[in-house]
Formats: structure tokens, C-alpha cells, sequence
């Protein structure tokens, strides 16, 4: 019987994925839910011999999945860089923190009021840890001051995280180094031997983000245009990399001359929402096929 492209992926990809998944954080376009879709696309770890290298980490599933022997994890969002030097720094007193929060309404809103500029590492890495399992939906959104101000959304998500898992966490963070700087510094700081997972900010089918609500920040064309022309660099000096970003067409023609994957299911245009045909693609540099 012949398998179809989804069931060939499952089978694929099912050892790369055995006992990898990492229950962390919630995170905006995230691609744990995706990951069988995108590892078959992707060198195994042995075959990187630099640095993996993430410019966008967000929640770091495709970190977490390939644990490579070295890497640098990149983000614009200080507070989500906080909270992974925290775990990497402090696993345990980070968990004795977030564990004995209370698991009320109003308390959450307390923590999230909090002047965390008067707080230590560990605490703030908590802090960060405890809002995002229990703020609506995973948002990550800001006011016009910089401070975090997604409403509440209960302690059902909470405790998807353990010790155990924060100290899984922490032992894969210790093969990696932090850095809160623009993706361009990042790309442009690759060699020969490192390759690059790059997911920025984007909406399926969409050309741009105006919308911040789901989001860190905006991400406009000219920062696709920029990403593009780092990108272009990085192969010129021998760098791997592969990009998720949207189809749209003029996204699409950025990347022109790299090998495009229409990935069979994403999260369309509904965050959250799995669908077919999501309107997302995993452009890369290199055609070898790691299935």
C-alpha cells in the first residue's frame, strides 16, 4: 500500500521526534505542533559542525527536538531571553518560585504588576514562566510601556510543567549560549559549519504584521527584505539555514532560487487552529533530503 505524503512524514520523522518533545512555554506561531513536518526537512544534529543557530527563538521546539551539541538562541523579547538565562542559571530556585505562586485571578494579575526591574534573575524568569502558562491563550503582548498585559486565563496549563521538566530544560540550555540582539547581528555572525533555523514573525498568506496582539513586536516587508538579504550573505559565506515564513507571493519572491516545501498542515490564519494547506512554507538553501 502506498503511504501518502502526511502518513510518509509520521513515519519519518517518528524516531527524530521520540522523546524530545519538551513541555516549556507557549509561544506565538511555536512549531511543536508542527515538528513532524518540519524535522524530515532538517540535518540531524551530528551533521551541523558548528552551531545551530536560532535568530527567532520564541519557544524553542525545533531547539528542544534537534538538541544539538552546540547552539546560540537568539531573541528581540528581553523578558523571554530572562527567562531562559534563568533556567540556565537558577533551574531549581526558578521552580521553587513558580510553584508556590498561588493559583488565583487575582493573584496573576499581581505578579504580572510587578516592577520586575527591583527583582532578581530567578525571580523574573518565574514570573515570565508562570504568566505565560496561565495568560490567555499563550499571548505575548505588551502595552505601550513595554509591560506584558495579556488577561488571564487559568491554571488548567500550569502544570503541564514539573521539576522534571524544568530540569530538562536546563540540561539542554547548557549546550547553548543566549543572546538578546537583533536577527540581523545573529545571521550575520554565522560561518561555514553553522546552520541557521530562522521562523520569524509572520501570518500564513499574509505579506505583512501590523498586529501586535499575537505577537512581540511588528514585523513589516522591509524586515522580510532585510532577512532576505542576511540570508543571502549567510549562503554566500557557505551557512545552511532553513526559514518557515508565509506563501504570500511577495514573501516568496525574497527567496527566489532555494528550494520551497509547502508544509501539508499548519496553523492558518486562526492561532491555535490546525489546518491543510495553512499557507506556510519551509524555504532552505541545501537540497539534501534528511527522510
Amino acid at each position: 500500500m502506498e503511504l501518502n505524503q502526511e502518513e510518509r512524514l509520521d513515519l519519518n520523522s517518528s524516531e527524530r521526534l521520540k522523546n524530545e518533545k519538551i513541555k516549556f512555554i507557549r509561544y506565538p506561531g511555536g512549531k511543536q505542533r508542527i515538528l513532524k513536518y518540519i524535522l524530515p526537512y532538517l540535518p540531524f544534529p551530528e551533521m551541523i559542525e558548528r552551531y545551530f543557530v536560532e535568530p527567532f527563538v520564541g519557544g524553542g521546539a525545533v531547539f528542544f527536538a534537534l538538541n544539538p551539541k552546540q547552539a546560540l538562541l537568539n531573541d528581540i523579547n528581553k523578558e523571554l531571553i530572562d527567562l531562559y538565562y534563568s533556567i540556565y542559571k537558577y533551574p531549581i530556585k526558578v521552580w521553587n518560585i513558580f510553584k508556590n505562586f498561588p493559583s488565583t485571578k487575582e493573584a496573576y494579575y499581581q505578579i504580572r504588576g510587578v516592577k520586575v526591574s527591583e527583582k532578581d534573575l530567578a525571580f523574573r524568569g518565574a514570573r515570565m514562566l508562570y504568566l505565560n502558562r496561565t495568560c490567555f491563550k499563550g499571548m505575548w503582548r505588551h502595552n505601550t510601556s513595554g509591560e506584558f498585559n495579556v488577561g488571564y486565563g487559568g491554571q488548567d496549563r500550569r502544570w503541564v510543567i514539573s521539576k522534571e521538566s524544568l530540569l530538562e530544560v536546563f540540561s539542554r540550555l547548557k549546550h547553548a549560549s543566549l543572546k538578546c540582539a537583533d536577527f540581523e547581528v545573529v545571521i550575520d555572525s554565522c560561518f561555514k559549519g553553522d546552520f541557521i533555523f530562522v521562523d520569524p514573525p509572520y501570518r500564513p498568506n499574509e505579506r505583512e504584521i501590523f498586529n501586535a496582539h499575537y505577537l512581540y513586536n511588528k514585523f513589516g516587508f522591509d524586515d522580510y527584505q532585510r532577512l532576505a538579504l542576511s540570508l543571502k550573505k549567510a549562503s554566500n559565506r557557505g551557512v545552511k539555514w532553513a526559514l518557515t515564513i508565509s506563501s504570500h507571493p511577495d514573501i516568496l519572491d525574497l527567496f527566489l532560487g532555494n528550494q520551497i516545501v509547502y508544509l501539508i498542515k499548519g496553523t492558518g490564519k486562526r492561532p491555535g487552529v490546525m489546518t491543510n494547506n495553512s499557507g506556510e512554507v519551509l524555504v532552505r538553501n541545501y537540497k539534501e533530503v534528511y527522510q
